[in-house]
């Protein structure tokens, strides 16, 4: 069977050569032709080998995402729906600012986290995402939108820490000098707390940003929200990030769905200020897109407004962030969810 470009960091490329006769340094040429070029077709890459250009043609696969479906919001958000080559569909979204163009990538096909406000759950984790389709969800949405990609979030369907070797050598293609080379500051991973993770992460070279989708300011409200913290306690979460920004000395970004009624009160502000003091780290507060599925409302304007002034006079460094994407499925995974649930009728 045919291996996957995108599947191959540069090492690999270089050993794959290597051991069938060629030259190390081909792989820097290749990844230039594909990465810095667009160029996918190896009978165009003119300054390699004819008998290299064959070998790629007969042992390496070189394609895009197939699209499903494709949504543009008023805001220009998109939101494409890529057809994997097992049947699966995966959300992976455009999100145009100021400061550039980021993708929002997935990591799994489903999620088994189960946090009982979020759309990507309700069908539960099928698989991890290969390298090759973490790697081809940027790279389809460059050949698609004919934009530039700057930036990147990990924080799509699924829990980056749950597939955390795909997840890594995706950042070390994508951050690669001949790769997209997107810079590691322009890289952020999110999890929703697995600890052992944590500090696996603040071993890496590549030094990505590290969110933690934290969404409550205690125990009670955070089991009643993510399974996760019955695993590990916020108490041992937080712990885990003190240790982190000590080892890599970088600012952590928490992020916080407001919920109506159950996590938005000013007494909930000033608990997590309690919580975070002391840690170098923003709070990302977040208007919630609402589920069919779920009860949960989304905080009124006003509320949310008064949250994060409260934060900001208890020396609490936060954001309120704009609404992307309110006109098409904007919750995480809600366009895959209607898409399975139309196969199935």
């Amino acid at each position: 069977m045919k291996q996957h470009f995108y599947d191959l960091t540069i090492e690999s490329l270089k050993s794959l050569l290597m051991n069938n006769g060629f030259k190390s340094y081909s792989g820097d040429q290749i990844f230039k032709w594909v990465y810095e070029q667009n160029v996918t077709n190896p009978e165009l890459m003119t300054n390699i080998s004819k008998a290299l250009r064959d070998f790629l043609v007969e042992n390496i696969v070189f394609d895009y995402m197939n699209v499903v479906n494709k949504q543009v919001a008023q805001d220009g958000t998109e939101k494409y729906l890529f057809k994997l080559h097992d049947g699966h569909v995966i959300e992976t979204v455009l999100m145009n600012y100021d400061y550039g163009q980021s993708v929002c990538v997935t990591s799994q096909v489903g999620c088994s986290m189960g946090c009982s406000f979020c759309a990507s759950g309700i069908i539960t984790k099928k698989r991890d995402l290969s390298v090759a389709e973490l790697v081809n969800q940027v790279a389809s949405i460059q050949h698609h939108s004919k934009v530039k990609v700057t930036h990147i979030v990990v924080m799509g369907t699924g829990e980056p820490f749950d597939n955390y070797d795909n997840v890594m050598d995706f950042i070390r293609i994508i951050n690669y000098k001949h790769g997209f080379q997107i810079g590691a500051r322009h890289i952020t991973v999110s999890t929703c707390g697995i600890v052992p993770r944590i500090y696996d992460y603040a071993k890496e070279v590549i030094k990505s940003n590290l969110a933690i989708s934290l969404h409550a300011p205690n125990n009670e409200i955070r089991s009643r929200l993510m399974k996760i913290n019955k695993v590990f306690s916020i108490n041992e979460l937080i712990k885990a990030v003190k240790d982190y920004v000590d080892m890599t000395n970088r600012r952590v970004t928490f992020e916080y769905i407001l919920l109506k009624g159950v996590n938005d009160d000013i007494s909930h502000a000033n608990e997590l200020s309690d919580l975070i003091r002391g840690i170098n780290a923003y709070v990302n507060l977040i208007p919630y897109n609402p589920v069919d599925d779920f009860d949960y409302k989304k905080t009124d304007q006003i509320r949310a407004q008064k949250f994060y002034q409260q934060l900001e006079k208890r020396g609490i460094n936060a954001t309120l962030r704009r609404e992307l994407g309110s006109d098409i499925d904007a919750a995480c995974g809600q366009l895959r969810l209607k898409k399975e649930r139309e196969s199935l009728q």
